[in-house]
């Protein structure tokens, strides 16, 4: 009896730890639970497009991402801009370690954000202006805003130039976005840093409590709002200084420029919003190598066992980009591809022949050795695609050489003109024969003779 009953629990949490992980593909975590009135247009476009959202408080005590050494989530949501400390198993380092594990990261911060957050961002490349401090503009901010001009309007040019992660607001420049929150800092030869959105040349970060004593961190274009880290393994993390970015308000309420007075039904926020959302979280920017084939000019398979040096060589690769959850052909005009052995003995572009299938000829180098067709594609907004083969290069066979080489034609002529050369000493000094000349005793002789 007891055996059965140990069986049936063990089926029903296995069968419950299934259902969690199929149902609980993106956890949000919320400072409250009013979060998920405030920002419930963003939160429905991800329910739309199939994720599976699961709320909770930022420091509730059940809190774990993984059981059993596997994730229960691919992604993570964290508006929780003023949490101190993470609850249950959830830590910094733990969040650190789902990124280095390939999760993606949305996280929204405030004015008043949390040693949490501020420990995350630190990790990520980036750093939150202080406690308290505001990104003010007083010559673009929202008529609403008749105190401090924290309500900041910056226009779409100011977003980062890759459709890929912004979509098509930034050519859109009609309507501004509207900002409320911190401002951020990032390390600009960081790499894998990206600056998504920038303040206006007018606006600056600091506390609109506080007098002007210092200069302020942020300044200008340098007043970074919203940033992004796309890591080595292509795991990727937002961090937007602002949480109202995100909000039904900053979505749906008309803006108007205080100065100027221009007037606007409605941001741009949603469209921004919706098209990082896709990005982070893998929705877009996704390549992959479907096929990859080299072989001899002539031929359609690869040599059995080795190339020959300057035999000709044709390499094709097929490669595909993640659109609405269907993989594409993929098209540019920037793909490269290298032959390297230690160094690159030959670099050149790939032809796109159509169908997202890239195509190379060249000969192989007159130096034997193992060599590798590398593609390394890593362009901003799209996962880094690595694809290499190795192959061997083998020197000519012994039948394979020239009878006379062209360039050796100089030493086949001084070869020759030598053996001329000494043919013909070798005649004159045979058969040529010398006269003696008369010695001073044979003249004495012929002397005494004639008297």
């Amino acid at each position: 009896m007891w055996k059965y009953l140990l069986i049936i629990t063990f089926i029903a949490f296995h069968s419950s730890d299934a259902v969690l992980q199929s149902n609980a593909d993106t956890l949000v975590l919320l400072d409250n639970l009013a979060i998920r009135e405030t920002h419930s247009i963003f939160f429905k476009s991800l329910q739309d497009r199939g994720f599976k959202l699961t709320y909770k408080l930022a420091d509730d005590s059940g809190l774990l991402l993984s059981r059993y050494g596997e994730y229960l989530y691919k992604n993570l949501i964290i508006f929780a801009p003023s949490v101190e400390e993470f609850g249950g198993e959830l830590s910094v380092e733990k969040l650190a370690q789902f990124v280095d594990d390939g999760g993606n990261v949305l996280v929204a911060g405030s004015e008043q954000s949390g040693d949490a957050l501020r420990e995350f961002a630190s990790e990520c490349g980036f750093e939150i202006d202080e406690e308290g401090a505001s990104v003010m503009d007083h010559l673009n901010y929202d008529v609403s805003d008749k105190g401090d001009h924290t309500t900041i309007l910056t226009a779409s040019k100011n977003l980062i130039n890759s459709p890929t992660i912004v979509g098509k607001a930034r050519s859109d420049a009609k309507r501004p976005l509207v900002y409320k929150g911190t401002g951020l800092l990032a390390d600009k030869e960081n790499s894998l840093v990206l600056q998504l959105l920038t303040a206006e040349s007018t606006a600056y970060s600091y506390n609109p409590e506080q007098t002007i004593k210092d200069y302020p961190h942020a300044v200008g274009r340098n007043t970074l709002l919203i940033a992004a880290l796309q890591a080595r393994n292509n795991a990727r993390v937002v961090f937007s200084g602002s949480l109202y970015f995100f909000s039904d308000d900053a979505f749906t309420n008309a803006v108007t420029y205080a100065q100027s007075g221009q007037s606007f039904k409605q941001s741009g926020n949603q469209d921004v919003a919706n098209s990082i959302s896709k990005w982070v979280f893998g929705e877009n920017g996704a390549l992959r190598v479907a096929a990859v084939k080299h072989h001899r000019e002539g031929e359609t398979q690869p040599p059995e066992q080795a190339y020959t040096i300057t035999d000709p060589v044709v390499y094709s690769i097929t490669i595909e980009e993640l659109v609405e959850d269907k993989w594409q052909a993929f098209n540019a005009n920037d793909v490269q591809l290298e032959f390297v052995r230690i160094d690159p003995f030959v670099r050149t572009t790939l032809k796109h022949i159509g169908g997202g299938r890239y195509q190379a000829k060249f000969k192989i180098p007159d130096v034997y050795g193992v060599y590798q067709f590398k593609v390394n594609y890593d362009r901003t907004g799209y996962t880094q695609l690595q694809s290499n083969v190795q192959v061997s290069v083998r020197p000519l066979e012994h039948t394979q050489y020239e009878r006379f080489i062209p360039s050796a034609f100089p030493y086949y002529c001084s070869a020759f003109s030598m053996m001329i050369g000494v043919f013909l000493f070798s005649f004159v000094f045979l058969h040529f024969k010398d006269e003696p000349t008369p010695t001073s005793a044979t003249k004495k002789g012929e002397g005494k003779k004639n008297q």
